[in-house]
């Protein structure tokens, strides 16, 4: 238990990434399907609608899991927290409009299933979205960048 323990302390934040980023794309996918099915996405674009709206979903539930629990950022303040919030966004947009790309390509030019075809385009956004968040949106800052020397 204790060896468990100590790889879990040594690698946290990619753990944490990983179960947090498992239950947004539950949340994502769920929401996906639930909306699919109230549309008919088999005659039209009605699958871009659905998956927009399950981002937003998702999106929303991962900014607020990767701050508190994976990232553990300590941006307050409502102009550093809005700063951090619009990176996020930022580069939530990207991996959509990446995935919306993957889907169109996935389920209306070769026209593979549409299930697949989300659980596929969800897997590269997953990776996309830990790179993006690490390098771009909760990027430690070490003391002197925080308290610059004047």
């Amino acid at each position: 238990m204790k060896k468990i323990f100590e790889l879990y302390k040594k690698n946290k934040e990619i753990i944490n990434y990983l179960i947090v980023g498992g239950c947004t794309t539950l949340v994502s996918i769920v929401s996906y399907f639930i909306i699919s099915s109230i549309v008919d996405i088999e005659n039209n674009f009605w699958f871009i609608f659905a998956n927009v709206l399950s981002w937003i979903l998702s999106v929303i539930f991962a900014y607020v899991t990767n701050k508190i629990f994976v990232f553990e950022s300590k941006v307050k303040g409502k102009k550093e927290v809005s700063k951090e919030m619009g990176k996020f966004f930022t580069s939530r947009i990207a991996t959509l409009v990446i995935e919306l790309v993957l889907m169109f390509v996935l389920v209306k030019l070769i026209t593979l299933n549409n299930g697949l075809s989300k659980i596929f385009a969800q897997i590269v956004v997953i990776i996309l979205n830990y790179v993006f968040s690490k390098i771009f949106v909760f990027k430690k800052v070490s003391k002197y960048e925080m308290h610059p020397i004047e």
